[in-house]
């Protein structure tokens, strides 16, 4: 295994947000880290102990990604909460409280 600090170490970013709090954590690992890997050295499972990998999942740059992939320079790992209401939904139901369209001028 490399040194962080050699030329086989990426700069990485680990983030998690809660609606009160937001966390992003940058860091270098070794070329080849896994982002299961990022995010365990990255420490922020003991800053949100609610995080739970039979729940939540993860992404690089708002695209799901499997834990197992490795991680390149410049990534931001995310952990994502799940959904409490489904997007979709979310939206007709704004768009009910809003009322119709105004006619187009």
């Amino acid at each position: 295994m490399c040194s962080d600090r050699g030329a086989g170490a990426v700069a990485v970013e680990v983030a998690y947000a809660r609606p009160d709090k937001q966390v992003v954590i940058p860091l270098r690992v070794p070329a080849g880290t896994t982002l299961a890997a990022a995010i365990e050295r990255s420490g922020i499972e003991r800053r949100f102990p609610e995080i739970d990998w039979t729940v939540n999942t993860v992404g690089v740059f708002g695209r799901r990604a499997d834990p197992g992939a490795v991680v390149r320079d410049g990534d931001r790992v995310e952990i994502y909460r799940p959904l409490r209401v489904d997007p979709k939904e979310a939206r007709r139901q704004r768009a009910r409280s809003i009322g119709p369209d105004p006619a187009p001028r």
